[in-house]
């Protein structure tokens, strides 16, 4: 595996396959935790570390248990536990770190066990692209940074879009869904820019 593959897995990831722009996954906390930046960056950092981790333990799971075992039909099963398990530890630590971050994030936090873009990321990644250990970790970190980087980008916008005139028809949540719909098509058009 060379610099330019790494570049181009990071790169689709992150951009052109962005989980929540082009896969419309995890649309529930890239809405409902979009309205200040700060919550924005910790739900991502924390989506971000879930994804990240979990890839690690599912791969090894799935490969080195499930495929042996001639089990791949509990993939799905045994990727929930990894991050419902994982989610449970980030909840105790941004609970005890940073309680205000804790509260900001409410409910969504533990909605990260049942994110689609998680079990979506981890699913597609380990079992259905067969990549290697490395490329696995590689596109996983990428795909988080890619969520990361769509929620911050849609609070900004948000922050932006509460102080700007309007009509009455558009404020609030149409304008955030016509915002994220812009922002996802600019990232379409990065689609094919690598192959």
């Amino acid at each position: 595996m060379n610099f330019m593959s790494i570049i181009s897995i990071l790169f689709t990831a992150i951009i052109s396959q962005n989980i929540v722009l082009s896969r419309t996954l995890g649309i529930c906390p890239y809405l409902g935790v979009s309205k200040k930046i700060s919550s924005a960056t910790g739900m991502g950092f924390a989506v971000l570390f879930v994804l990240t981790i979990s890839s690690i333990f599912c791969w090894g799971i799935y490969n080195l248990i499930l495929v042996p075992l001639h089990i791949t039909y509990l993939d799905t099963m045994a990727f929930i536990l990894v991050i419902a398990g994982l989610v449970q530890l980030i909840e105790i630590v941004i609970k005890k770190v940073s309680p205000t971050l804790h509260s900001a994030l409410g409910v969504y936090l533990p909605l990260i066990t049942t994110n689609c873009a998680i079990l979506g990321g981890v699913n597609t990644t380990v079992t259905a692209n067969a990549l290697s250990f490395l490329e696995t970790f590689i596109t996983c970190v990428g795909t988080g940074f890619g969520f990361l980087l769509a929620i911050v980008i849609l609070a900004c916008v948000r922050v932006k879009a509460d102080n700007v005139p309007a009509p009455k028809a558009f404020k609030g949540f149409p304008l955030t869904l016509i915002s994220a719909g812009i922002i996802a098509l600019a990232f379409a058009g990065f689609a094919g820019v690598l192959a």
